[in-house]
This record gives C-alpha cells, structure tokens and sequence, in this order.
C-alpha cells in the first residue's frame, strides 16, 4: 500500500480555504482532513474534534513540550497546531491528509515533510476577500482588523508553495486542487 500524501492548504482569513476543503473531502473519499488543535474559543457552528481540537492553553503548551505536534504557531493571539500521531496514522494506512494551516506551520512542514504538496489560496481580489470575511458573521470588528493586517504579510509568502489557486469560483478551483492532488497520485510524481 503506498503511503498517503500530505496536502497543505494556507491562504489569507477568507480566501474560502474550509469551503474549498470541504468539497474536496466530498468529491474524494481518498482524504483525510486533519483536525488541529486551537486554543481560540468556538466559532458558532464549530463541533469539538470536527473543526478543532479546542485545548486550554496549558494544555497546549503541555502537547508542544511532549512533541505531540508536527508544527504549530501562534496566529492571532491563539495557538494552532497539527497533530503529529493523526497525520502519520492516516499517512501509513494510505490516506491522503489535508492540512489547514498558516504560513508558519506550512514553513514548519516544509522543512520536517519535504515531499508535502503545498497549496497557497487567494482571493481574486482583495475587496472580495474582505467582503468574504465580513460576510462570515463570525469575528469582531477588531478580529477582522487583525486578520487583514495578518494577510498583507501572509500574501508575501504566496511565492512559496509549489502551488498558487485562485478561488474565484470555488469548483474551477476545487477542480485545479483535485488535478494537483491526481498528479502527485500517479506513480513517479512528487
């Protein structure tokens, strides 16, 4: 059984990254989307262990000091991180696991999984990734605030991930993820 891929997915705060996520898991029963752990509170809607792992932040530094993460950063004022024991399980039964992660984590597992595809995603606009945002309901003015200036600084990182997807439609670019995806499959593709 060959080894499962690890997708990595970073973009901006309303690029649409969980929309374009959760359609890929629909159309491909080959991945797995892995859950990171948050120390941010709840957005309404969120389920425990389905959007997040939402841990105290004692909790969480516990977990970076015993290495159960394969990468974790701070954004935002909150910790985020990917579960280590997660991704490798999914992996060796030859799953393909997707990630949701910051520039930071991303760098991270550049580094640790070489062979990770990374998949950068922008808006096709930087209005229309404001009005993404604002349009979500979920996050104080002072959150949105933030997360703009965060973007500014993440977009300069775009040129780093082998791949840059425009989610101008979000099944043209469910599309051009899925024919990324397909390519690393095939034998002798990296």
């Amino acid at each position: 059984m060959r080894r499962g891929l690890l997708i990595v997915v970073s973009g901006p705060s309303g690029v649409g990254k969980d929309t374009l996520i959760r359609r890929l898991l629909e159309l491909d029963d080959k991945l797995v989307y892995s859950v990171s752990g948050t120390t941010r509170r709840p957005r309404p809607g969120e389920r425990p262990d389905t959007n997040y792992t939402f841990l105290t932040r004692d909790k969480f530094e516990e977990l970076v000091r015993q290495g159960a993460f394969l990468e974790h950063a701070t954004y935002n004022g909150n910790l985020y991180g990917t579960f280590r024991d997660r991704v490798e399980q999914a992996r060796e039964e030859g799953r393909d696991v997707v990630l949701k992660i910051d520039v930071q984590g991303a760098e991270q597992v550049r580094r640790l999984v070489p062979d990770a595809i990374t998949v950068f995603v922008v808006a096709p606009s930087e209005a229309e990734r404001e009005r993404r945002q604002h349009e979500r309901g979920s996050e104080t003015p002072q959150d949105i605030e933030s997360r703009t200036k965060i973007a500014v600084g993440e977009m300069e990182h775009a040129g780093d991930y082998d791949h840059v997807v425009t989610n101008d439609d979000v099944e043209r670019a469910v599309d051009e993820i899925r024919r990324i995806i397909e390519a690393a499959r095939r034998p002798g593709v990296t």
